[in-house]
């Protein structure tokens, strides 16, 4: 009943240090986005916080912004001359009695288009980053890609049937030679459902198997269940003997970077408007437990998945933080709209209003998402 308390005490010493270095990472450059904008706004900035809650340690620069890291590391923010928290909720009484020169500085009195480039900043960098790190693994490494090791052979599979076995390497498909597990799916597709040969690497000798592939209840990327001709294997995770790495020219490296970008934000906004219109599983969202698992897994595999998994979670938070939700990057810009539209701000009452609302809604997202991670 309890199994997943007992794996969480044992990945706990590993997958929480490499969950706060991946976040801390992800979340600085968000809010360091904010801070460098506002700043050449002339936008007067109080606290730059890494995580919530109490003050672990923390220092005052020059200006007087008082940088902290403090105890709960699930996010950060900055806050401004003029916001009455963390949200950046205008704080109309203390705007009201600020001096002449305080009021040059207040966020909230700066002209709209800067306030709009300060809030768009942190999800930009976020995905600055991204593409800074996938930019640097692909052209000094390359595509790190699946070989075809067998990490899982389904039940009452042709696969089982035939006697392939977990840690096998698949080395040719119908006489053609496969070096990539990709290269090994789209072989078993071209074949369909004929009988073919599988020639397979087992202990220093390679060993041919006949079998004929067939329609295998599977789920894609996002939960949904399909059917796919297949043998009913499934790849190794990635390590040191399971991994080719495809080489990249060192100029193309940046456009990969931007379409892997692309990618996982496509990925991402296909995935919500699945489940959104329920033909995908909800099941996939992850919290924070699945990220810190994610994080121990990638850094027992070493720095290149490391580096891979905070551009990814650097992509992911960029994107969650455009949703046009009150509390959210996203739901002030959607304030700022209407206030271009309106020609004036909306009333305090109505943005108080619409952040207790967003919380809310983010509170509920993070509780679903934990469930999932504990009960998966």
């Amino acid at each position: 009943m309890f199994s997943w308390l007992h794996d969480l005490i044992l990945w706990a010493p590993i997958g929480l240090p490499a969950f706060a270095v991946v976040i801390t990472a992800v979340v600085f450059v968000h809010e360091f986005g904010h801070f460098c904008v506002a700043r050449a706004c002339g936008v007067g900035i109080k606290t730059f916080s890494i995580g919530f809650g109490g003050e672990i340690f923390g220092w005052n620069d020059k200006r007087g912004t008082r940088w902290k890291i403090a105890w709960l590391p699930l996010g950060g923010y900055v806050q401004f001359v003029g916001d009455a928290n963390a949200a950046s909720t205008p704080d109309g009484e203390a705007i009201a009695e600020m001096s002449e020169a305080e009021k040059a500085t207040a966020f909230h009195l700066k002209p709209l288009l800067h306030r709009a480039l300060v809030v768009a900043a942190g999800p930009a960098a976020n995905f600055l980053l991204a593409i800074v790190l996938f930019s640097c693994l692909y052209g000094i490494f390359g595509a790190q890609v699946l070989s075809t090791r067998v990490g899982a052979v389904s039940p009452h599979s042709p696969a089982l049937e035939a006697g392939i076995r977990p840690g096998d390497k698949i080395v040719a498909i119908a006489g053609r030679p496969v070096r990539l597990f990709v290269e090994l799916q789209q072989a078993i597709q071209e074949n369909k459902a004929h009988p073919l040969t599988v020639s397979v690497l087992r202990d220093g000798k390679t060993v041919s198997m006949a079998m004929v592939p067939r329609e295998i209840d599977n789920r894609d990327l996002m939960g949904e269940a399909i059917k796919t001709i297949g043998i009913g294997v499934s790849p190794a995770p990635p390590s040191a003997d399971n991994s080719v790495f495809v080489p990249i020219p060192a100029y193309k490296a940046p456009l990969a970077a931007v379409e892997q970008t692309y990618g996982i934000v496509d990925l991402s906004m296909r995935y919500l408007w699945r489940m959104v219109s329920h033909r995908a599983d909800p099941k996939q969202l992850s919290g924070p437990v699945g990220m810190a698992k994610l994080a121990q897994s990638a850094a027992s595999y070493g720095g290149y998945d490391f580096l891979y998994l905070i551009a990814f979670i650097s992509v992911s938070i960029g994107l969650i933080n455009l949703f046009p939700i009150p509390l959210l990057d996203g739901g002030h810009l959607l304030y700022y709209a209407c206030e271009a539209v309106m020609g004036r701000p909306l009333k305090e009452e109505v943005q108080e209003a619409g952040y207790k609302l967003g919380l809310a809604l983010v509170l509920g997202l993070m509780v679903f998402a934990t469930w999932n991670d504990l009960i998966r």
